[in-house]
């Protein structure tokens, strides 16, 4: 038998001699044996070493000539031992190859039946959105209630035809990477793919179907600039393709198409806005709450886990459950038949895409919520779908409502906030006028960003120059307060007297 106990050093004994292969077998390269062996006879002190291809007949042949010569021992018993031991290797290399690839195997784990009638019963149940939003919190995410929910649903759209995307935006060290981290622990391990830096051509490089319907998390965007453009393609189109220059094992030069399919949901944090506004064009741009309330519920979370206080295993079970609920969601289609009749505010910039974003967002719930709906078929095709519901319309506007006001707005997300604490300042201390350093000092903003800040407002007209030059300083006043809240209440306006207009004409 053979001896495997160290695997730099397997051991093979016959009554007649004791071979031991050193450094073991490479598991490539299937068409050749390739081993460097040490022969002696047992407890003797005569020892022939050499490295051969055990399949190399010829080689074989010299072999068991110099082993007969130089050990003193008959060709029969010496041929007779190496291809015994080549049986017992060719044998030991099979294993070892099926071993390996059951490791790289993704893992999928198989649900008992009562952990699948557990997730089927809490996806059947009322309030179905809000359940899950709880649950969320349970699980461990603290507060950003509406950025936890909608995050959630997009992570979720990975299953179906049309994936959403989403980027997490805010200041430095506000929990960006946190959040998409805890939301996307609630999705299932095999069906991640979690990135930190990648190079350019690794996306290439996948199985071609290895990353269908796939949730791609990216840490940091900025650590990701090689593959964001690969990422865009995969976006768009649903798959990226790339041309190489290979040779075969007869050195003859072969042009390869290395392909990769989509569709996948793309997720990703930065302080960036402006840089990856091609990426941002195609996600959904979720800004952190930055509020001190937020900051005193993180902080208050922290000290009771320090303290021992969080039942950790409620949490896990909380995170479990909606993980189960992910596992038993399955491939279907969905057709809304509200949609001709659905708007948005034309205030909106770039609406061709957000429009397309707003819909898929709807069919993301109505798919999430695929076991509360009526199975249908087409009659003419026989593909089975399910239809979107009035209820669904409106859930989706309380949850997109914020996202399609960022995307009607003229200032960005960092500026804006800057802008309503400006505001927010200036009113509580009864101040109509301000100067650069006065709001330096008291909202503790960096200079160079209150200048950048400070220009964006300036061309968007939102603040003008009172008086002042530029050796003493400017004193400045706010044109406009109210300029987000009438935006806010239009769009409000719309989604409310589209959702009427459609229950009139449905009878509801």
């Amino acid at each position: 038998m053979l001896d495997i106990t160290n695997p730099n050093n397997y051991g093979y004994t016959t009554k007649h001699l004791e071979i031991h292969v050193l450094g073991g077998i490479k598991l490539n390269k299937l068409e050749s044996l390739r081993v460097t062996v040490s022969i002696q006879k047992p407890k003797q002190h005569n020892v022939l070493r050499h490295s051969i291809d055990l399949y190399n007949d010829n080689q074989v042949e010299k072999f068991t000539r110099k082993i007969a010569e130089r050990l003193e021992i008959g060709t029969s018993i010496a041929r007779k031992t190496l291809q015994e031991l080549t049986k017992e290797l060719e044998n030991h290399r099979f294993l070892l190859i099926e071993k390996e690839a059951e490791l790289s195997r993704p893992y999928i784990k198989e649900l008992s039946a009562t952990e699948e009638k557990q997730a089927i019963t809490f996806l059947k149940s009322k309030d179905l959105l809000s359940k899950t939003n709880k649950l969320i919190g349970q699980s461990g995410v603290i507060g950003e209630e509406h950025n936890r929910q909608t995050m959630y649903l997009i992570f979720t759209s990975r299953k179906t035809n049309n994936p959403l995307h989403c980027i997490s935006l805010g200041s430095s060290g506000v929990g960006k990477t946190h959040l998409q981290s805890k939301v996307a622990e609630l999705i299932p391990e095999e069906d991640k793919v979690e990135i930190t830096v990648l190079s350019a051509n690794a996306f290439y490089y996948f199985n071609r179907t290895e990353l269908q319907h796939k949730l791609i998390l990216i840490e940091d965007l900025d650590g990701a600039e090689s593959v964001l453009y690969p990422l865009r393609e995969l976006q768009s189109k649903k798959r990226i393709t790339k041309t190489v220059v290979h040779k075969d094992t007869k050195g003859t030069t072969k042009t390869v198409h290395l392909t990769v399919e989509g569709p996948v949901s793309v997720a990703g944090c930065t302080t960036q806005e402006s840089i990856y506004e091609d990426n941002s064009n195609r996600s959904f741009l979720l800004y952190i709450d930055e509020s001190e309330q937020q900051d005193s519920k993180i902080m208050q979370y922290q000290r009771l886990l320090s303290a021992g206080k969080i039942n950790q295993d409620e949490e896990f079970k909380a995170a479990e459950l909606l993980r189960n609920a992910q596992r038993v969601l399955k491939p279907i289609k969905v057709i809304n038949p509200f949609a001709e009749h659905l708007q948005l505010p034309k205030s909106v910039f770039k609406p061709r895409r957000t429009n397309s974003h707003y819909l898929q967002f709807i069919e993301a719930i109505t798919f999430y919520k695929q076991y509360q709906r009526e199975r249908q078929y087409n009659e003419e095709t026989g593909e089975e779908f399910i239809e979107t519901t009035i209820e669904d319309i409106q859930e989706a506007n309380g949850l997109i409502q914020e996202v399609l006001l960022r995307k009607s707005d003229v200032l960005n997300g960092a500026c804006r906030q800057f802008f309503e604490m400006l505001k927010g300042y200036l009113k509580v201390n009864a101040l109509t006028t301000f100067t650069n350093a006065e709001i330096r000092r008291t909202l503790r903003v960096n200079p160079s960003n209150q200048k950048r800040y400070m220009l964006q407002l300036q061309s968007a007209e939102l603040i003008q120059k009172t008086k002042g030059n530029k050796r003493k300083g400017y004193v400045y006043e706010v044109v406009s307060y109210d300029d987000y809240e009438n935006t806010n209440k239009q769009i409000e306006s719309l989604l409310k007297s589209t959702l009427e207009n459609l229950e009139v004409q449905s009878g509801s």
